[in-house]
């Protein structure tokens, strides 16, 4: 660790009394509004399939299902398209499915659905069909089924994106840390790079960064031109052993990162690491700059430039 004038105005001299109150100063969570539901996300999905689901609610409730199946697939083939977002599937794009029939005999092939096609001729329609009823699609058209598809859709999109929040966290820390470094730069006159390659680097600033990989990728970059922050963000909400070693690896790219005007700050933050307290302090007493949010948040990296 190293201090600041900052660090040091705030009553913070020695590794031991920093590294004390950076552990107790670890946020409980990192929620911003967008934590719930990517709601931009959901309504553009539903969106594209808007017009081929309009049209499948003609089915909704008719007795005769599979007659007006076929005579509606045999004059619009193509709202096969919008079958796969009608059940929670394996991706956005996933439109072909292969379906284990005989548990009996695993080595048969398994039966084929692809929907990215339309339903031109007969067979393929008959397999819409099986498709439907046997993954249990017919109940939404049955007449205790649903009343409006697209509406429908929606709620398995908003379902389908809550799977996303576990990597919410981390964009939300990115979020907050780019808020701080936008306003920091405006004040200060200083320029950054989101995302910063090596080659992002070096052709902005002239600044040669030594990397084992050349597509490495830094969460921030940020200079006066004279020199340089290298920064890497994340939030840890939950423990486990992969956090011991990454305190190894971010122990590691701060050696790598050891170099003239070059300076390396990890924002880290999240209870997760309250359960992997010594691994932390480990990194902590060898890399000069481990911050959290309260940290930052105290204007130490302006101390830095």
């Amino acid at each position: 660790m190293k201090t600041t004038p900052r660090i040091v105005a705030d009553g913070i001299s020695t590794s031991s009394q920093g590294f004390e109150d950076f552990f107790s100063t670890l946020r409980p969570s990192l929620k911003l509004w967008d934590y719930f539901v990517n709601w931009d996300k959901v309504f553009r999905h539903t969106k594209q399939n808007e017009v081929y689901l309009n049209i499948w609610n003609v089915l909704l409730g008719k007795d005769k299902f599979k007659n007006e199946l076929h005579s509606l697939l045999e004059e619009q083939p193509n709202i096969v398209k919008a079958l796969p977002s009608l059940i929670v599937r394996d991706g956005a794009s996933s439109n072909s499915f292969a379906i284990v029939e005989n548990l009996d005999d695993l080595g048969a092939a398994d039966s084929v659905f692809d929907f990215s096609q339309p339903a031109i001729t007969p067979e393929l329609r008959e397999k819409v069909y099986v498709f439907i009823v046997k993954s249990g699609l017919d109940r939404l058209f049955k007449k205790d089924g649903v009343k409006n598809l697209v509406d429908y859709v929606l709620g398995v999109e908003a379902g389908l994106d809550s799977n996303g929040r576990k990597n919410r966290s981390g964009t939300s820390m990115e979020t907050v840390v780019e808020a701080y470094i936008k306003k920091l730069c405006k004040q200060r006159n200083l320029d950054y790079i989101p995302q910063a390659s090596q080659a992002d680097i070096k052709g902005k600033w002239g600044f040669v960064i030594p990397v084992e990989k050349a597509t490495r990728r830094f969460d921030f970059a940020i200079s006066n031109g004279k020199k340089l922050i290298i920064m890497e963000v994340n939030f840890y909400g939950g423990g486990g052993s992969k956090l011991k070693a990454t305190a190894g690896e971010y122990q590691k790219l701060a050696e790598q990162l050891n170099v003239k005007d070059v300076k390396f700050v990890w924002i880290t933050d999240g209870q997760g690491w309250k359960t992997t307290k010594l691994p932390l302090k480990a990194a902590y007493e060898t890399i000069d700059y481990i911050w959290n949010l309260a940290w930052l948040g105290r204007g130490y990296l302006e101390d830095l430039i």
